[in-house]
């Protein structure tokens, strides 16, 4: 855990420790100590009996229901078994309705046939398996009501403590999915704007009146230079307008073959984007593009003119081409920058941003807020992007999810000892 991770973290623990029983009012965990039945205006003991399969027991009058979620490599569903005393009693004995208030007020109802030697629920129960219960029973034509708790993956944080921790929150909703693709580019002089300016005939320098930086005009005179021909003077002059971004010239020596300036118009620049692999064949002209300057992290908008037809001998690469707008000059050209091309675009009814995820039970899950109480949601994922991730199932449009500094409410729940107990 880094120091930027831990920091937040010990000020949580700081703050909750001096939150007294606020902290587990709504309880974490769904097993024994933590859960409450009541039956008819009866309370339950404390410490919740299991019955033979290893489910709930609830009991009331010399009657008794065990109720357990079962999986068994199958969705999950709420399983029943009738008692009268320690005597187990045909399902037809009796009916049973399940109803499950999840945290934000849904409540789901729960039916149950007969199957075998118990009941079965008639829907899958879904993760999380944390909710307010209400069974409703009729044994042997005796009527039976209990209500308890069974809460995971969930815990309570005051919002003034969670504000102070860093928790952001935001709500869930639709957005962009981008195909993007990372890679690596260089910015460079765009051709037919660029020259190396060499002395017609050879001879000494006599001045130079350009240096490197320097913007100039067409036309204007860069360096005379004396003739070993004629022995007169004539000028070096710049063939378009734009910056010197080299200069070998200097007064008094020899003029030769080797150019004197290198001119550059500077106004805008190309960026080479080197595509390898399965990117040189599915990269196209006409993609956006972003590129980002690795000096400041600057970014521009632009997009590929062109991917060049050969493979670049150096690297093996395929080059792509973009042209930058330069009008400020902060795109120095021999930089290295960051490209980032949108091959698709596609419009997702969900998503999440990536930092509001975590690992959770080996599921990718997300916390939604409620209140002071937040809660564990599996998710089941989609495409993503850099940024993004689209949600397929777990979610609701307008749930309120935690974005930033969801390791904290992840390692709060986990310090809770949240069980799952069936």
């Amino acid at each position: 855990m880094t120091l930027l991770r831990i920091v937040p973290f010990m000020l949580l623990a700081a703050l909750l420790a001096g939150c007294g029983d606020r902290h587990g009012e709504t309880g974490h965990a769904d097993g024994a100590g933590h859960d409450h039945a009541h039956g008819n205006g009866g309370h339950a003991d404390d410490e919740t009996a299991t019955g033979v399969h290893g489910g709930r027991l609830l009991e009331r009058d010399g009657h008794s229901v065990e109720l357990r979620i079962v999986e068994d490599g199958q969705p999950p569903r709420w399983n029943a078994w009738l008692y009268r005393g320690t005597s187990a009693l045909a399902p037809a004995e009796g009916t049973l309705r399940v109803s499950l208030e999840r945290l934000g007020g849904k409540v789901e109802t729960h039916d149950f046939a007969a199957d075998g030697d118990r009941l079965v629920g008639n829907a899958i129960v879904a993760e999380p398996h944390s909710f307010d219960v209400t069974v409703e029973a009729t044994v042997e034509g005796r009527p039976l009501r209990w209500t308890f708790r069974s809460h995971e993956g969930r815990t309570t944080i005051p919002l003034d403590i969670a504000t102070q921790a860093g928790v952001k929150t935001a709500r869930v909703g639709g957005g962009a999915i981008r195909d993007e693709h990372e890679m690596q580019g260089l910015v460079t002089p765009v051709e037919g704007r660029h020259a190396r300016i060499a002395a017609r005939f050879p001879g000494p320098i006599r001045s130079v009146r350009a240096g490197i930086g320097d913007d100039v005009r067409k036309g204007q005179v860069l360096a005379i230079v004396e003739s070993n021909v004629s022995l007169s003077d004539y000028a070096i002059t710049a063939p378009f307008a734009g910056t010197v971004i080299a200069r070998t010239a200097s007064a008094g020596d020899l003029a030769g073959d080797t150019p004197l300036f290198e001119i550059a118009d500077l106004s805008s620049v190309w960026v080479d984007v080197h595509l390898f692999g399965a990117d040189a064949q599915h990269i196209t002209p006409g993609l956006p593009v972003a590129i980002k300057r690795l000096s400041d992290g600057t970014t521009a908008e632009t997009t590929l003119d062109r991917v060049l037809p050969g493979t670049a001998t150096a690297s093996q690469s395929t080059v792509a081409r973009a042209t930058l707008d330069n009008a400020d000059r902060r795109w120095r050209t021999g930089a290295a920058v960051r490209a980032h091309v949108t091959v698709s675009v596609e419009q997702v009814s969900m998503r999440v941003p990536l930092s509001a995820l975590q690992r959770w039970r080996d599921r990718d899950v997300v916390f939604v807020r409620v209140g002071d109480v937040y809660e564990v949601r599996p998710l089941e994922l989609g495409r993503r992007d850099g940024g993004w991730v689209e949600v397929l199932s777990g979610l609701q449009e307008g749930d309120e999810i935690v974005v930033e500094q969801s390791y904290i409410i992840k390692a709060d729940i986990e310090k809770s000892g949240a069980s799952h107990d069936h």
